[in-house]
């Protein structure tokens, strides 16, 4: 990667980001586009104190989103982690560059041992992240996401120990 990257907390004036974010290619392996009234409800989430979710910049430019959140997986509190990078900055690093600055806060954050990441099987570029930033790949599950839909994606763990 070559651009300066650097993450802001997600603002007010991130929702045009969000819209790109949310175009049919973008949630091609995220079950599809959300309706406006599900990013009017994703916007509030994200500007809330501690939500966890930062705009990519790259070079000055808005990139993408990435952020952690918590959640119970499997009897355990764990962190989930996910990313999404505009088109035009894609093959560059961005990605995995955005989710290493995130994982620093992760580990800061240090209120759990371990962090998931849940990209679809069928998502090379995801999973080859998840692969270059130590992830162990503990195998396939489907989630329900959106409600009615299901995905079939690959569970990545990373302990913080």
């Amino acid at each position: 990667m070559t651009a300066e990257l650097r993450l802001e907390p997600w603002g007010p004036d991130d929702r045009p980001l969000l819209d790109a974010l949310n175009a049919p290619g973008m949630m091609a392996h995220l079950g599809g586009p959300e309706p406006e009234h599900k990013l009017d409800e994703r916007q509030a989430r994200y500007l809330e104190p501690r939500s966890g979710m930062f705009t990519i910049r790259a070079g000055g430019e808005k990139a993408g989103s990435v952020g952690f959140w918590d959640r119970e997986w499997r009897g355990e509190d764990v962190y989930e982690i996910g990313w999404l990078v505009l088109p035009a900055f894609q093959g560059r690093g961005i990605a995995t560059g955005a989710a290493e600055l995130v994982l620093d806060r992760v580990r800061a954050d240090g209120r759990h041992r371990a962090v998931h990441a849940y990209p679809a099987v069928d998502n090379p570029p995801s999973n080859a992240i998840c692969r270059r930033l130590g992830f162990t790949l503990l195998g396939p599950e489907d989630f329900e996401f959106p409600p009615g839909s299901w995905l079939h994606c690959n569970d990545w763990r990373l302990e913080l120990d």
